[in-house]
């Protein structure tokens, strides 16, 4: 029979460990880099900031299309940037006919040009500083 071994004493474990990686807080001060935007950063939440940064509307079908989405997964990634303040949605009927229509916020303008200038300082810090 193997014996089990108590590691509570030596290492936090799931979410503790997760916690201090994501944060960076088992890293010297120096080496720890800002931390990404974890509502931006995901795929289909960044391609609809990104979409609306350069729409000043479009609706639901409009984003649907232009991101290939799916209803459920569009609904979900567009509330939770409604949540964080980055996208305004509106609610509205052309007849009987529901019509939502998103846009950028200026908190979800900002958001996008922090996240996107730490992307570029990561590329460039990966490139040596090179601007090739």
């Amino acid at each position: 029979m193997v014996a089990k071994r108590n590691n509570a004493a030596r290492e936090p474990q799931g979410g503790a460990r997760r916690e201090r990686a994501r944060t960076g807080a088992d890293r010297p001060a120096s080496a720890a880099a800002p931390e990404l935007d974890r509502v931006i950063h995901e795929r289909a939440r960044l391609g609809i900031v990104s979409t609306l940064a350069v729409h000043e509307v479009l609706t639901f079908n409009d984003l649907k299309a232009l991101l290939q989405l799916t209803d459920g997964n569009l609904s979900v990634h567009a509330r939770k940037l409604e949540e964080a303040g980055y996208v305004a949605c509106a609610k509205s009927f052309d007849g009987r006919i529901p019509r939502t229509e998103y846009r950028l916020t200026p908190a979800g303008r900002k958001a996008l040009e922090r996240y996107l200038a730490h992307m570029e300082a990561l590329i460039r810090a990966t490139r040596g500083g090179n601007r090739s």
